[in-house]
């Protein structure tokens, strides 16, 4: 496993893509950008380097983490099923699922979670606004909730929420960890059918069309902007995260990051309460 590597681990030139991860890696104990990662990311843009942001959230979830920062970028959301000009407030592309894997993942997924309890459903859809109503980006059968009809989902039928192209299907066990999901329920997922991962311990697998990782759209950003692959570095804590970071030129896993994450990066900085991000970033900027 990847330890706290010196500082001979990062490159001496300063990237000019810099892409992170949202939660537990950009965001604070508070859940806020800090003024120390709020200024060195304005430090770097104004010398030309680009940022994105690469999150398993939606992308109408960004928009509060955005308005923090001085700059309005094209992210990568969805663990890379959408990318979204967050300045435009435009989907620039998205990647679905079709609804016959859907079927095939979510019946497979109740047959193997069977002594478990079974797994409930939803589909986050494509949608084209971050300022769209949630029902009609958010579908879950009437199981998926504890409060349906109050937390804003769209609540329908569970082959109704199945027949509609994903960006990303959700299957939750309240009962079991993310983890322990993610161990029974993949070896029965083909990867050219669908990719599999999970962004949170709790019990929630997040599926997409096969090859759909955040590398994706960090490989397609890097492209348009016209930036090598070895100028570029990511951030990360979770599973959701290790494409992206194996990618970049130089992948960096939080101190608080899973041990696999951290397997998977060329550098491990200090947790996102101490201030990770701008600890690797404020070597050049």
């Amino acid at each position: 496993m990847a330890g706290a590597l010196p500082d001979t681990a990062l490159p001496d030139t300063a990237p000019r893509f810099i892409i992170s991860d949202i939660d537990g890696t950009f965001l604070d104990a508070n859940h806020r950008v800090s003024q120390r990662t709020r200024d060195v990311v304005a430090r770097a843009t104004a010398a030309g380097t680009h940022f994105a942001l690469a999150t398993g959230r939606p992308f109408r979830w960004v928009l509060p983490v955005i308005e923090q920062l001085n700059v309005r970028p094209v992210c990568v959301t969805s663990n890379g099923a959408v990318l979204y000009d967050t300045a435009a407030d435009t989907v620039l592309a998205a990647h679905t699922l079709d609804p016959q894997v859907q079927s095939e993942i979510y019946y497979t997924a109740q047959e193997v979670l069977l002594r478990h309890g079974g797994a409930q459903l939803a589909c986050e859809l494509p949608g084209t606004s971050a300022f769209d109503a949630t029902e009609e980006q958010f579908i879950a059968e009437e199981a998926y909730s504890e409060t349906p009809g109050l937390d804003g989902f769209g609540i329908m039928p569970t082959d109704d929420v199945l027949a509609r192209p994903a960006v990303k299907l959700l299957l939750r066990n309240l009962s079991m960890t993310a983890p322990e999901m993610y161990e029974l329920i993949a070896p029965h997922i083909d990867p050219q059918s669908a990719h599999v991962t999970y962004s949170m311990n709790d019990g929630l697998l997040e599926f997409a069309a096969p090859g759909v990782t955040k590398a994706l759209g960090v490989a397609q950003l890097a492209g348009q902007y016209g930036v090598s692959q070895d100028a570029t570095i990511a951030f990360g804590d979770m599973p959701n995260d290790i494409e992206m970071l194996r990618w970049v030129g130089t992948g960096v896993a939080m101190g608080n990051a899973a041990d696999n994450v951290k397997d998977a990066a060329d550098y491990v900085t200090s947790p996102n309460h101490q201030g990770g991000v701008a600890d690797v970033l404020e070597r050049w900027f």
